[in-house]
């Protein structure tokens, strides 16, 4: 009975359940497999000896039933031969042997009954035992399948990060390099029509000052 118990475990296991438990979902449906096959080899031993016991209670009975024959041929002769208290014993014993079968059919058609359902819970056990493997496959083949995305995921994140940055300090230093580029063409530019211009009107003007600044330094300007 523990056996059909943890067998009737197994059955009833819900893989989607279990997975969604398991801190290591490929090891834990592999153990469920393993788990299985040895549990369908101890119910395959089990029908195996179910069937021998069926086959030997059979055997026993017809054993019974011929001796009780036989008693009964020997009490039909005790009474031919005109002997009843010789046919008495044969009969008494006749009974005896009969309880016997009788008892050994019961027990025939009870084993019978019981290696009928080791056989239906072996059919089963195999069939769940398929259908987890393929089941198990799918599962596994999922999860790897999840890890891997997970992982290109994680690398495409670190990966980004990395290139935002070295794409920032690469603006940086092409719009600093742009800016001294910059100021030193405006350094090094050739002087323009305008700048000409203007550098004659900021000449007279300073020679305006200076000219003011003379007249009053001169002697007869103190007067």
């Amino acid at each position: 009975m523990a056996l059909l118990e943890r067998v009737s475990t197994l059955l009833r296991a819900n893989l989607n359940d279990l997975i969604e438990k398991a801190e290591n979902p490929e090891r834990l449906l592999k153990q469920l497999v393993l788990d299985m096959e040895n549990q369908l080899m101890q119910v395959k031993t089990q029908v195996a000896i179910a069937i021998a016991d069926q086959h030997l209670l059979e055997r026993k009975r017809k054993e019974h039933e011929q001796e009780t024959a036989e008693w009964k041929r020997k009490a039909e002769l005790a009474v031919q031969k005109g002997n009843d208290d010789l046919a008495r014993a044969a009969l008494e014993r006749a009974l005896s042997v009969e309880r016997l079968a009788k008892g050994f059919a019961q027990q025939a058609e009870d084993q019978k009954l019981e290696a009928d359902t080791l056989r239906q819970t072996l059919r089963k056990l195999e069939q769940k035992l398929s259908e987890t493997r393929a089941q198990c496959e799918i599962l596994m083949a999922e999860h790897r399948r999840a890890s891997v995305v997970g992982r290109a995921a994680q690398a495409r994140q670190v990966v980004g990060v990395t290139q935002d940055a070295a794409l920032g300090r690469m603006k940086s230093r092409v719009r600093f390099h742009a800016a001294e580029t910059s100021a030193a063409q405006e350094i090094l530019a050739p002087e323009t029509l305008e700048d000409k211009f203007q550098h004659l009107e900021q000449h007279d003007q300073i020679e305006l000052l200076l000219g003011q600044l003379k007249e009053r330094a001169a002697p007869g300007a103190r007067e």
